[in-house]
This record gives structure tokens, C-alpha cells and sequence, in this order.
């Protein structure tokens, strides 16, 4: 009999659906997640849509209809060099989630590996481990990734990079701490003395049941990510010009605040709902695999 016939009558003995499925319908009842939902939607259509959904290409000037405020002809208004604002914000949705999703992507393969070995293993491979990521964890986040930045060179890929560096460390954290648990647990002795693998106990009994944590983590990293792209964008490490970027053009409206309020406000805007989903997001799946929540559900 396989495991999913196991699982199947395990479910109908029971009288309860599989544990991931009751996460996702618990997880899918919030209409908080509903709004989420639709708003990183919403940016995932402008990042791969937009340049069908922009009205105007991102450098298309108009001197003569500089400073245009919001209204039928500009949706968003224009900048000071008659650039339609509401093209740059939706074009800037690609480059900020490109940062984010592939930086996030580089911090949990790395971080989640070192956290595995650390945790598993002990010894000399957690103490190594371990002490790098506190030395890491004695910087500001920012400071180090400026810092990286200014050796590498700013640009899209050296952001990408110092990003994904910068929070491995919380990766590696979280995971050791949730293996250190589970090491203990019978199912991982019981496996070691079958003769099997280490790599196979590892990847096959240890990471699936520490993935809860690492699964919260990760979304709440996303909008670290888009924060810290931002960031280094407005401080000129991010994305370079004429390419556009939520970061970017905060910076680029700061010296035009007196002469149109919407440069900012819409850009900025962007960033605080955007991040605001990922955080929701994340709160709501803390809560869905919180195993105390879970207990209690069956109770």
C-alpha cells in the first residue's frame, strides 16, 4: 500500500482531511488573505504584463506636460520631465519583484542548507556555522548590504546578490533551531538505525517537518526584500537609470515635493501595500502552522 493510500484512509478513519489541506482551507477562509491575494496578484500581472498594461514607455519624455497632476490624460500624473507616472510605477513592479523573488530564493537554498547541517550534525560543523552567522547578525542589515555593494559595484544583479547574503543568516537561524527539535524525535532514530542515509534523513524526515517556520520566514523575507531593494534604489546601489524602480523614483521626487505631491505618494504607495500583503500574508500563515493553533483545532 502506497503512502498516499495511508494517508487517504488515515483521512476517512479519522474523519479529517489531510493537514495541508486544512492549512490552505483555514488559510483561504481570511478575507485578509483574499485582499492579499489580490494585490500580489495584481503586481505579478504589472511585472509580467506591463509592458502591454503601461499606457507609455518608462522614458518617454514630454517636457511641455512636465508636472501634470493626476487626472483622465494621466492617471498618476507626470514628473518633471513630462514621464508618465503611472507607466514607471507599473513598470517598476518587474525589477522589484526580480530583486526580491531571486534574492529571497539565494538567502533560503543557502540559509536553509547551513541550518540543516548545523543543526544535524552539531559539533564543529554548528560551531563554524553558527559563529559566521552571529558575526553577520553584528551588522545592520542595510549597513552590510551597502557595504557589499560598494565593493561589487551597484546595479540589479550586485542588489540581488547583497540582498540574498544579508538574510541568509535569519534562514540559517530559523532552521537550526526547528532541527534541533526534531533531531530528538524517535522517527529520526528509528531511521538512523534502519542504516539509512544521512542525506535521506535529512532532506526526507528533518526538512518537511521543520518546513513550517522556514515557509512563514520566507514571505516575510519577501517584503524585507522589497524594502531593502528600495532602499539601496533610492540611495543610487540599486537599479540604475533610466530603468525605473519604486526606490528610484522616490529619490527622483524628493526634490519636487512643493511641485507635485503625487511623485512620491504613488511610488511610495506601491511599496506600502505591496509590502504590507507580504506581511499579512506571513502573519496568516504563522497562524495557519502554528502547531499550538493546530492542537487546538483538533481538540
Amino acid at each position: 500500500m502506497s503512502a498516499a493510500q495511508v494517508t487517504a484512509d488515515t483521512a476517512a478513519v479519522t474523519g479529517s482531511a489531510p493537514l495541508w489541506r486544512r492549512s490552505l482551507k483555514a488559510l483561504l477562509a481570511s478575507p485578509v488573505v483574499w485582499f492579499c491575494l489580490v494585490v500580489l496578484g495584481t503586481v505579478l500581472l504589472c511585472a509580467v504584463f506591463g509592458e502591454q498594461i503601461a499606457p507609455q514607455s518608462a522614458n518617454e519624455t514630454d517636457v511641455s506636460r512636465a508636472f501634470t497632476p493626476p487626472g483622465p490624460d494621466a492617471w498618476m500624473g507626470t514628473d518633471d520631465l513630462g514621464r508618465d507616472v503611472f507607466s514607471r510605477v507599473v513598470l517598476s513592479a518587474a525589477p522589484t519583484l526580480q530583486v526580491s523573488v531571486t534574492s529571497v530564493g539565494i538567502a533560503l537554498v543557502v540559509g536553509v542548507t547551513l541550518g540543516l547541517l548545523a543543526g544535524y550534525y552539531r559539533g564543529w560543523v554548528d560551531v563554524v556555522v553558527m559563529r559566521v552567522v552571529d558575526v553577520m547578525f553584528a551588522f545592520p542589515v542595510m549597513l552590510l548590504a551597502i557595504a557589499i555593494v560598494a565593493v561589487l559595484g551597484a546595479g540589479l544583479t550586485t542588489a540581488i546578490i547583497a540582498i540574498g547574503v544579508v538574510y541568509t543568516p535569519i534562514f540559517a537561524r530559523v532552521t537550526r533551531a526547528s532541527v534541533l527539535s526534531v533531531r530528538e524525535e524517535p522517527f529520526i532514530k528509528a531511521a538512523k538505525s534502519l542504516g539509512a542515509r544521512d542525506s535521506r534523513i535529512i532532506f526526507t524526515h528533518v526538512l518537511p517537518n521543520v518546513s513550517a517556520p522556514i515557509i512563514v520566514q520566507t514571505s516575510l523575507s519577501f517584503a524585507f526584500a522589497i524594502l531593502s531593494e528600495a532602499a539601496l534604489s533610492f540611495l543610487g546601489l540599486g537599479v540604475q537609470p533610466p530603468d525605473p524602480s519604486w526606490g528610484r523614483m522616490l529619490f527622483d521626487a524628493k526634490s519636487f515635493l512643493n511641485q507635485g505631491w503625487w511623485l512620491s505618494v504613488f511610488p511610495g504607495a506601491a511599496i506600502f501595500i505591496t509590502v504590507l500583503a507580504f506581511n499579512l500574508i506571513g502573519d496568516a500563515l504563522r497562524d495557519v502552522l502554528d502547531p499550538k493553533t493546530m492542537t487546538k483545532e483538533r481538540a
